[in-house]
């Protein structure tokens, strides 16, 4: 018998899956991070700011989403356009809720062979978490300028004229 542990597969696809499937199931509309610059993503240029896009991918923006474990696909309008994106799972910075900026963001994997489990398995090895704090009233969710979504690249799926903003949950870190 031996102590080798088998390698899994990477969980990201499954958090996204399922994270895309709470925000949907609340009414909210899931919005995903994207590194824009990661080999294999397609994405319209005008979208891109900053080497990232954020990407509006509820059923009423999107056509055709498909999220498998190595891909996620759809059809979207840019500017009245629309157009086929891909965005391998990888390249998936993270995924949250536009109203409430409640998600996830997802760390790199080791490696970034989807391989989610490291040489040294000891605590001392594995990243930590911290408290980020409140950016407080008014805070955008990082990425929202650059938000894709139907006909013009923009939220266009809410009211005319939306209440007071709230302020971003989720904070990029590197």
């Amino acid at each position: 018998m031996t102590d080798t542990v088998p390698a899994m597969t990477s969980h990201r696809p499954y958090l996204l899956r399922a994270l895309y499937e709470w925000i949907a199931d609340n009414d909210m509309t899931p919005h995903l991070l994207v590194d824009a610059t990661r080999p294999g993503v397609q994405v319209p240029p005008g979208a891109v700011q900053d080497g990232r896009v954020v990407l509006n991918i509820a059923a009423r923006a999107v056509a055709g989403l498909q999220m498998d474990n190595e891909l996620i696909s759809f059809s979207a309008r840019f500017g009245g356009v629309s157009q086929g994106v891909r965005v391998p799972v990888g390249a998936v910075l993270a995924i949250y809720a536009r109203e409430t900026g409640q998600g996830m963001a997802l760390p790199d994997e080791p490696g970034g062979t989807g391989q989610e489990l490291d040489a040294d398995p000891s605590p001392a090895a594995r990243p930590g978490l911290s408290a980020v704090p409140d950016a407080g009233a008014g805070a955008e969710t990082p990425g929202t300028p650059g938000a894709a979504g139907p006909e013009d690249g923009g939220d266009d799926d809410g009211p005319d004229s939306p209440g007071p903003r709230r302020g971003g949950h989720l904070r990029v870190v590197k």
